[in-house]
């Protein structure tokens, strides 16, 4: 299943980018997506990056359920802890859907989830105990992506 997921994504992917590419019609014959010549498949690519995401999270959830995420320096205990760990792949989703499909909303979610990671990234940096190496990175990579995506919103439709 972790093989072959991510292998049959990758051919769908790039049957959608051919036929956007050589069909002459304005109608794709995979109409999921937008078509690229539009100028916006580094955006979709940028979807794609949180699909792969959503795979990770739920990778990392199965593997090691003893695992408990960091919320602004601390852990919650029991149901809580799960319904904490279950939003990092439901707003990996919501934000794949949203740029995949060029949504406005999906930049929304989007600065919501930036907005509230670098947060909760800055307080874990404050409260924990180092390494802080990941962290650090992840706040880097979410100021990049954050600005880059807000340079290219024109390219999300309503």
């Amino acid at each position: 299943l972790y093989l072959v997921t991510p292998l049959a994504i990758l051919v769908w992917w790039t049957y959608q980018i051919r036929d956007a590419y050589v069909s002459s019609s304005r109608q794709s014959l995979f109409p999921v997506l937008p078509r690229p010549s539009e100028g916006s498949l580094d955006i979709q690519i940028i979807g794609l990056l949180f699909l792969f995401a959503v795979y990770s999270d739920l990778y990392i959830i199965q593997t090691r359920p003893e695992y408990e995420l960091k919320i602004l320096g601390s852990t919650l205990p029991g149901t809580w802890g799960i319904v904490a760990k279950a939003q990092s792949p439901i707003m990996h989703g919501l934000i794949a859907v949203g740029l995949i499909r060029l949504k406005r909303w999906g930049l929304l979610v989007y600065s919501v989830y930036a907005a509230w990671g670098i947060v909760n990234a800055l307080v874990n940096l404050a409260v924990l105990p180092g390494p802080h190496r990941i962290r650090i990175i992840f706040i880097v990579s979410l100021a990049v992506f954050t600005a880059y995506l807000w340079w290219r919103r024109k390219g999300l439709t309503a």
